[in-house]
């Protein structure tokens, strides 16, 4: 009897030990399939991300190209320009470069090679220049245009209220005026 016993203790704890390695193989293939399906996601996210930057890339050198067309052929400018039309010309096309700078750091925030705080500091830099303020206001009517949640309205505010901080600044120091929001 004590044999019998024995021996049936065994086979329960054989089985308990067969059972418990078998769900823990389960639990093993589970976790790795878990862990898989992260990776996939992360990679998926990671691609996705490089298609978006290499888009916002080829729209900037699209951007550039008209821009640059437009500025060496009025008849071509006179397609995008919503500008006052008693701007002289000669002026126009500046605006027309000033807006391909503005744009140009607009997109290196969006491919988020600079952060917030780096866009206003070189935001900071451009809009020292007097033609840069004379393009931001030329071209107010266009950003009314946008919508006010987009990131490029939400800059764009950014740069009003710098100017303003600017034009109201008692310092030469130019580069130490207003307070640089962060992210």
């Amino acid at each position: 009897m004590a044999t019998r016993k024995n021996a049936a203790g065994r086979l329960g704890f054989a089985a308990a030990s067969l059972l418990l390695a078998t769900t823990g193989m389960a639990l093993a293939a589970g976790r790795r399939r878990i862990e898989a399906e992260r990776l996939q996601t992360k990679r998926l996210e990671l691609e996705e991300r490089a298609a978006r930057r290499r888009a916002l890339a080829h729209q900037q050198r699209m951007h550039w190209e008209l821009l640059s067309r437009a500025i060496d052929d009025p008849s071509l400018a006179a397609v995008i320009d919503t500008y006052d039309s008693r701007i002289p010309e000669a002026k126009r096309r500046q605006y027309l470069y000033a807006n391909a700078w503005y744009i140009n750091l607009y997109h290196l925030y969006r491919a988020g090679i600079l952060d917030q705080e780096q866009f206003y500091g070189h935001a900071r830099e451009l809009f020292q220049n007097p033609l840069m303020r004379e393009y931001w206001q030329a071209s107010k009517g266009q950003r009314a245009t946008l919508k006010a949640v987009s990131d490029e309205a939400r800059l764009g505010r950014m740069v009003d209220r710098l100017i303003k901080e600017l034009d109201e600044a008692d310092t030469d120091e130019w580069w130490v005026v207003g307070d640089p929001p962060s992210d």
